[in-house]
């Protein structure tokens, strides 16, 4: 935002003084008569109401460049504290299961997952997002990137079957690391939602968790469906607790929802905002108008006898 004023405002009263002095302050001089004055005072009107103007344009922008004129501009500098997010589908057969959304029964657990994973997906302004997709394989789907639009739209494309029909976990984390590898953010997150139980990883857990204890990334896991029998709640604890982060369990698609704003709500992005304030003085422009035009004035009046 831009906006102008003086430094020293009560030094353009002197302008009203100016004027007063010229009304009221004219020096008198001896009066000589000539005759046929008034035609000689006519020719020479014309000539000298300019010059008269080029010296009272020259008072006035001397005492505007006195008044010191300044430009402030106000900039918000914000240094944004992004982070760098994976988020891990489950993409097997079981996922085609309906009801899980009592509002839509026949809308299947993938398409409810979906949904809910786009509109996360919005709420993540300043973050790079990437996006894994696994069943019997592990596959990246998107690498990290800003463009939110084209994620969702990566996330609309997914479809079940395209990597198998088992569940491959412990793979699907091991290539979320490797999105996250060549990351330079300071906070990493990998975001990892199941229905199933690990039946197809080639990765065995304990070399997940050493692996996992040596990364700063934190890792968020939500089973989804019935605990213990859709997928092992103590299992997904286990991944979260090695990820340092926390295990959560979404019965319906109104829990997973909630799931997701409460990571949203504790995975900010810190943004320090500082203002900045810029004056540029301006004084020197009616400055060098103000003797141009007092200069040519004498200039005038010395050498032409207007």
């Amino acid at each position: 935002m831009s906006q102008f004023s003086f430094e020293y405002p009560l030094v353009l009263g002197l302008i009203v003084l100016f004027v007063v002095c010229a009304k009221w302050c004219k020096a008198r001089n001896q009066a000589i008569y000539f005759p046929h004055v008034e035609q000689l005072l006519l020719t020479q009107s014309s000539k000298a109401s300019w010059v008269v103007w080029l010296k009272w344009v020259g008072i006035v922008l001397a005492i505007v460049a006195l008044a010191s004129p300044v430009r402030t501009q106000h900039y918000t500098h914000s240094k944004k504290e992004g982070r760098d997010i994976v988020l891990v589908l489950d993409a097997s057969e079981s996922m085609r299961q309906y009801g899980f959304d009592p509002q839509n029964p026949y809308k299947s657990k993938f398409a409810v997952v979906k949904e809910v994973v786009e509109a996360f997906i919005t709420k993540r302004i300043n973050d790079r997002l990437g996006l894994v997709t696994f069943a019997d394989v592990a596959f990246i789907a998107s690498p990290l990137t800003f463009e939110r639009e084209f994620l969702q739209d990566i996330t609309r494309m997914q479809e079940l079957g395209v990597a198998g029909k088992r569940t491959a976990i412990n793979d699907a984390i091991v290539q979320s690391y490797t999105l996250l590898e060549s990351s330079r953010a300071k906070s990493k997150i990998i975001i990892l939602l199941t229905d199933g139980v690990d039946n197809m990883s080639k990765v065995p857990l304990d070399q997940l968790q050493s692996m996992m204890q040596k990364q700063n990334v934190k890792l968020y896991t939500i089973g989804i469906g019935r605990a213990n029998r859709d997928y092992d709640a103590g299992y997904l604890t286990a991944l979260a607790k090695a990820g340092g982060g926390v295990a959560y369990g979404a019965k319906d698609a109104s829990m997973l929802l909630k799931i997701y704003e409460e990571i949203n709500a504790l995975e900010v992005t810190k943004i320090d905002d500082k203002q900045v304030v810029e004056h540029t003085y301006l004084y020197i422009y009616p400055l060098f108008l103000a003797i141009l035009s007092l200069l040519l004035f004498i200039y005038l009046r010395s050498t032409k006898g207007v």
